[in-house]
């Protein structure tokens, strides 16, 4: 148990300051010690450079919703709606990182908001939080692989759906199970395309808008007027254009992702008390720009009630033809640029199904470790890699098959459903752990400004984030109890796991007869003095080239 006497925190370490030479000791450089995450039974290894922890963050974050499903939102509520929904949506993912950003700076540890559940709340807390995580992951990689389908199949059906999903399932398995540098690596170039297509569609839209286009068409924020800012949705006047808006924001909540992604890295990351404060920063300040810009582009391109989009949505058009880019493009009689974006959109849905295999894989291993997972699950390659996690996850992605007996617009939702719900419940599992990890600091006396990352705004930001990610849980399937609008699978997809998560937390909880912790019952130090050795003997790899240099230094 935790010391209460305890005003700060002590970074110096017991352990001599002479660093080993682990050359004279028979390691490479990719096999030293201080690569490796030192707490006990965590093989994993820390070999993440600072660029692949920010566009890994990106990267996980960044899938096709942004650009094709995000047009759905703006046929719901209109583009005035779907721009204050993405804005205010952004206010609680900012709550949720400053938790998050605060916790894993301290201890940058493998899986870390599932632990810290377990370790500040109580173990069954941190079981429940735990498998809501892992499946809410797992079932994102079938709902990548279905999008990569029917993406390609906007070019040609001439491959059959089972052989393109074979390949990409095999594909993750392939990148997944080598050298989590590896791992690391091709993320880095996937989630750039992503970064550099979300740019070049904001430039193309600000181009276009100001007579760049083949119609020399000076179109500006034309279509904010006519037809309008806000339509409405299911009923007429100001209830109809509140339910389109609201419509938005659940379109938000499930297309802006936070800060899971990068705390997931935080146990294979080089130097983490260093790199995981400024990843926090630099990611949400760029994925706020990304998703509110586009948010805003999006309603600027096209109307909501634009034909093209709402038949492209309302009869399940392949791949890009959905976007409203492309739909942009059209009305603008712009060629090729479609087949491009389409082709982008391709490299980000299998990007983010590679985050998502990575992210699940992580979680499991976390549950694992703390043994509320076979212990089979914790063992790893020598390159790092938990191998029978990722292969658990792999067969999980299997699900994609579904595809092949249902329509593929029906599939894709059902997964939406599901894990919708799912990341709001994480997201008010890392606030309310947060508010207990702030309750035992106060309580022990833990000085917060002693800290790597002091987060501003606390308690009240988390309790803000905690409470609009607690609402926005139950609102996401209210469309069913409107009058004619009930439909059982979707009320099972919305509404299970908020039921699962109870029954996950109360089962446990009388199994293992475990405790709500009070504050001064926290154990803050687990971990620590490991986290400091490492923190303390760290020697930076040094870059390859002089390309790796560049990139290291624009993302660190």
């Amino acid at each position: 148990m935790a010391s209460s006497g305890v005003d700060y925190v002590n970074t110096s370490t017991p352990f001599d300051d002479k660093k080993p030479d682990y050359k004279k000791e028979g390691y490479d450089d990719e096999e030293r010690p201080d690569s490796i995450s030192i707490k006990r039974g965590d093989a994993t290894q820390r070999k993440l450079k600072p660029r692949h922890i920010q566009l890994i963050g990106i990267g996980g974050t960044i899938g096709t919703a942004l650009y094709v499903q995000i047009g759905r939102g703006l046929i719901n509520g209109g583009p005035a709606s779907l721009f204050i929904a993405f804005t205010l949506w952004c206010s609680f993912i900012l709550a949720v990182t400053l938790c998050m950003a605060e916790m894993v700076t301290y201890l940058p540890i493998s899986s870390p908001f599932i632990r810290f559940a377990g370790r500040y709340v109580d173990d069954a807390f941190g079981v429940a939080a735990g498998w809501n995580f892992f499946v809410f992951e797992a079932m994102l990689v079938p709902f990548e692989i279905v999008a990569c389908n029917v993406i390609i199949h906007y070019w040609s059906d001439a491959v059959p759906a089972g052989g393109i999903i074979s390949i990409v399932i095999v594909l993750y398995g392939l990148i997944n199970l080598l050298a989590v540098k590896w791992y690391g690596e091709s993320e880095f170039w996937a989630a750039l395309g992503k970064v550099l297509l979300i740019i070049g569609l904001i430039i193309y839209t600000f181009i276009t808008m100001l007579g760049g286009n083949p119609k020399h068409d000076r179109f500006g924020f034309r279509y904010w007027v006519d037809p309008g800012s806000f339509t409405e949705l299911y009923y007429e006047g100001h209830l109809g254009r509140f339910l389109g808006f609201l419509q938005c924001l659940i379109l938000a909540s499930f297309t802006v992702a936070g800060p899971d992604y990068v705390s997931m890295a935080a146990g294979e990351a080089e130097n983490p008390r260093v790199v995981m404060p400024r990843a926090y920063n630099s990611v949400f300040y760029r994925l706020t720009a990304f998703f509110v810009l586009g948010s805003l582009c999006v309603g600027i391109n096209v109307p909501f009630n634009d034909a093209e989009l709402i038949a492209a949505f309302k009869d399940g058009k392949p791949g890009a033809a959905a976007s409203p880019y492309v739909v942009a493009m059209n009305r603008l009689s712009i060629q090729v640029l479609p087949d491009i974006v389409n082709a982008m959109v391709l490299a980000s849905a299998f990007s983010a199904g590679n985050s998502y295999v990575y992210c699940a894989s992580r979680s499991l291993y976390g549950l694992a470790l703390e043994g509320k997972a076979p212990r089979f699950l914790t063992r790893c390659t020598r390159q790092g890699v938990p191998i029978y996690c990722v292969l658990v996850v792999l067969v999980l992605a299997l699900l994609s098959f579904l595809q092949l007996s249902e329509n593929s617009a029906v599939v894709l939702q059902w997964f939406v459903n599901l894990v919708t719900a799912s990341q709001l419940i994480n997201f008010c599992v890392m606030c309310f752990t947060f508010i207990r990890f702030k309750k035992a600091c106060d309580a022990q006396r833990l000085n917060r400004n002693t800290l790597p990352y002091k987060s501003f705004g606390q308690p009240f930001a988390a309790y803000y984030g905690l409470t609009g990610c607690f609402v926005m849980t139950f609102v996401g399937g209210y469309p069913v109890f409107l009058k004619g609008q009930w439909d059982l699978p979707t009320f099972l997809f919305s509404y299970m796991m908020i039921f699962v998560f109870p029954v996950l937390y109360i089962g446990w909880k009388l199994i293992k007869k475990t405790k709500f912790k009070s504050p001064m019952e926290v154990d803050l130090y687990q971990d620590l003095e490991e986290i400091e050795e490492y923190t303390k003997n760290f020697v930076p790899t040094p870059d390859k080239n002089a390309v790796d240099r560049w990139f290291n230094k624009i993302f660190s």
